[in-house]
């Protein structure tokens, strides 16, 4: 480890014996190392000059992507704490719904996936908000793959109520279901952008405490506005 870390801070390269004198190992100790990790894609050696491999840089770029992942469940427990609903990170990437990342607590238990997210985004507020954010086409796109369906006696009836519902959704605004996915659950979602994808951030809540659903959707908007350019950072995955 110590050699990866030397032979990094060197962008142009450095011979075995600089890097033996400054990672104060012995001549031939750098030398078995030094084969051993090119020969395993970690380094690789142009000219006597050894410089960081494609396995290096590949690890390089896992630890960035977890070390981000890591920031958004740090902040999706914090909004859980704080605001005291679950919390659920979700994107359409690819034609798809998919939910990214979900903080739920003992005081705050999420709700159960019971019927597939992917395939029932026209009844829940995570689907729903996703689906505002994609112009008509993409939404005719989606809902051909994924009709309309009844998952419970509130869910929206077939695919032009739903587009309806959809055109008259203001932009940025949150989107609220009341037990269209689960009986018993309320859920708002908020949308946002990561970068040029649609995003939302959603909690949900038992349905005898609806009341509280609106001002907590309202008070996670107030949270991501003050934090979005950190959080659009981290989620760029």
């Amino acid at each position: 480890m110590r050699l990866l870390e030397t032979v990094a801070a060197h962008a142009y390269g450095a011979p075995a014996k600089q890097l033996a004198r400054e990672t104060g190992l012995a001549l031939p100790t750098t030398y078995h190392l030094l084969r051993t990790l090119v020969h395993e894609g970690y380094l690789r050696r142009e000219k006597g000059l050894f410089f960081l491999g494609d396995a290096a840089e590949r690890l390089g770029c896992s630890g960035a992507q977890q070390k981000r992942r890591s920031t958004v469940a740090d902040t999706l427990a914090h909004w859980r704490d704080s605001i005291g609903v679950p919390m659920y990170y979700a994107m359409y990437r690819d034609g798809e719904i998919e939910v990214m990342c979900v903080s739920a607590s003992r005081q705050a238990p999420a709700v159960e996936e019971w019927a597939d997210f992917r395939e029932t985004g026209h009844a829940h507020a995570i689907g729903q908000c996703l689906l505002s954010q994609l112009d008509e086409d993409a939404r005719r796109d989606h809902l051909a793959r994924y009709p309309v369906q009844p998952v419970t006696p509130y869910t929206v009836r077939d695919n032009d109520a739903l587009l309806r519902r959809l055109a008259r959704t203001r932009r940025m605004e949150p989107v609220v279901e009341r037990q269209e996915y689960a009986v018993g659950t309320v859920c708002a979602a908020v949308p946002f952008t990561a970068g040029a994808t649609a995003a939302t951030l959603a909690i949900s809540l038992p349905a005898h405490q609806a009341d509280r659903l609106l001002p907590a959707a309202h008070r996670l908007q107030a949270e991501i506005g003050r934090h979005l350019g950190a959080l659009a950072l981290s989620i760029s995955i």
